[in-house]
């Protein structure tokens, strides 16, 4: 089973769409993963109709419509483990603890918020995934997003993509 993972879209104050490769990757994915902070509701409506499955939570930046649609935290369970996804887990201090504390009945937690992509393994076995952004770099030097496929109770594969600049 292959996901991908973005979070952090911000359209279209940060870009005006979202970039043709990562397109092109929902298109060939069984799960889409949105940790948050979309700030529009026509991304949702264009993810909806482009991923076979998605699964998104809203962001401190998401209004009222997107509250609506969205909740706050999703779980699902895909190729034998258990995922929750967020939006925001706190500083980076103290955060592998923070999480494994939060959320001690899963495998794999994808968050968002900060912009950084995030790979750690916290105290009991949480892997904690920020995918960063596709569309706003903040301070980092690309702006990206994750792939992955989960079979067998495992991540393979697990891919970092860093997008070219926008022109």
């Amino acid at each position: 089973m292959r996901l991908l993972l973005m979070s952090d879209t911000h359209l279209p104050t940060r870009a005006k769409r979202l970039p043709d490769a990562l397109l092109a990757d929902v298109d060939t994915a069984d799960v889409v993963v949105h940790a948050g902070d979309w700030t529009d509701e026509a991304t949702l409506d264009l993810l909806e109709s482009r991923a076979r499955h998605l699964v998104g939570v809203y962001g401190n930046n998401d209004g009222p419509g997107l509250r609506q649609r969205l909740p706050e935290v999703a779980r699902g369970e895909w190729g034998g483990l258990r995922f929750g996804v967020v939006h925001e887990t706190g500083a980076a201090a103290g955060r592998e603890q923070r999480c494994a504390h939060r959320f001690p009945d899963l495998d794999v937690l994808v968050f968002g918020h900060s912009h950084i992509p995030w790979d750690t393994i916290a105290p009991g076995g949480l892997r904690l995934l920020n995918p960063g952004s596709p569309t706003d770099r903040r301070r980092q030097p690309y702006c990206t997003y994750m792939t992955l496929t989960v079979s067998g109770g495992a991540l393979h594969d697990l891919t970092l993509h860093r997008l070219p600049p926008r022109s």
